[in-house]
């Protein structure tokens, strides 16, 4: 069988969580265009775009063909990972000037992530999977691209908008952690990294809000402004020692094997340099630059290694 059919057998058969490759791809391509290696970030950015298109299509090939397995998935926190794909699309977008194309994927995003959160929270339960933490992700997904826009385009009810969406993704981290099951730190299989991603976001959506005041002083007062920094920095703190304590235990509890839900893995790696970046610039904390460059070429390599994964899987399962 050609390499093409094995990769059409595979996509058939992809898990929801497939999905977090595509964001996974895209953190990177925002973080090499933060460090100033765009020729490398329009690459990434390429293969997120046709990356997405597949997703895309897929969505509604299966919303129209396969209602239940749809309903299925969607019901899923994997499933959200739509919404967050469709945002770190849209930031990257933006940040080429292509504000258009980002409006027409935020206005996408605000469609689908009520729809999918609802079908989400109805199946919640207790003790859950990391992915429960992409209700937090998707949410501090839409604040980030908000206040992207806002920041370049200049609506202020847009900014206002983010502000929400930022205070509710916190409040919503705080109602994910109290479904996730802690034993998922030691034996999850990839996914229960999101609770980083879903802090890093919310520092990174933190920083965005803080760069839109700097384009319009007039957003909100210097009060509001520096509640504002000072609770990005904390959870840009919480983030990074939450990262810590994932990477301590993969190296107590080592689980080398690949997994799908490894790409989650990667994403919170490229979330959390992004965001340390943002928050540098955004601050002004210049030597956070040098740790961000540092977490960021570490998630390069783990982006290359999981890449990897995934192809000698898609060979060795595909029927011959």
């Amino acid at each position: 069988m050609s390499t093409t059919s094995q990769l059409r057998a595979w996509w058939a058969q992809r898990p929801p969580a497939a999905g977090a490759a595509v964001v996974a791809t895209g953190i990177v391509s925002v973080g090499l265009h933060l460090t100033g290696y765009e020729t490398l970030s329009r690459i990434a950015l390429v293969l997120t775009s046709a990356a997405w298109l597949a997703l895309a299509a897929d969505f509604v090939v299966r919303l129209a063909r396969e209602r239940e397995r749809w309903a299925r998935e969607a019901g899923t926190p994997a499933g959200l990972t739509a919404v967050a794909a469709t945002t770190v699309l849209g930031t990257r977008l933006s940040a080429l000037g292509w504000q258009e194309l980002a409006e027409a994927l935020l206005a996408l995003s605000a469609v689908l992530w009520p729809v999918l959160l609802y079908g989400v929270v109805r199946h919640w339960k207790h003790r859950m999977s990391g992915g429960v933490f992409l209700v937090c992700v998707t949410t501090q997904g839409l604040s980030v691209l908000g206040a992207t826009l806002a920041a370049a385009v200049g609506p202020e009810w847009l900014a206002h908008a983010a502000l929400v969406l930022f205070w509710l993704g916190i409040v919503v981290y705080g109602v994910a952690l109290a479904r996730f099951d802690a034993r998922e730190v030691v034996r999850g299989a990839g996914d229960h990294w999101v609770a980083g991603a879903a802090l890093a976001i919310s520092a990174l959506a933190g920083a965005e809000l803080v760069a839109a005041h700097h384009v319009n002083p007039y957003l909100w007062n210097d009060d509001d402004n520096g509640v504002l920094r000072a609770v990005t920095v904390v959870l840009l703190v919480l983030a990074i020692a939450g990262d810590g304590v994932l990477v301590a235990a993969e190296l107590g509890w080592p689980r080398p094997r690949y997994d799908v839900r490894r790409w989650a893995t990667v994403f919170t790696m490229g979330m959390t340099a992004v965001a340390t970046l943002s928050v540098a610039t955004a601050l002004g904390v210049s030597w956070l630059k040098g740790p961000g460059q540092v977490l960021l070429w570490i998630t390069v390599a783990a982006w290359l290694a999981v890449a990897v994964g995934s192809v000698l899987v898609v060979r060795s399962r595909a029927p011959r």
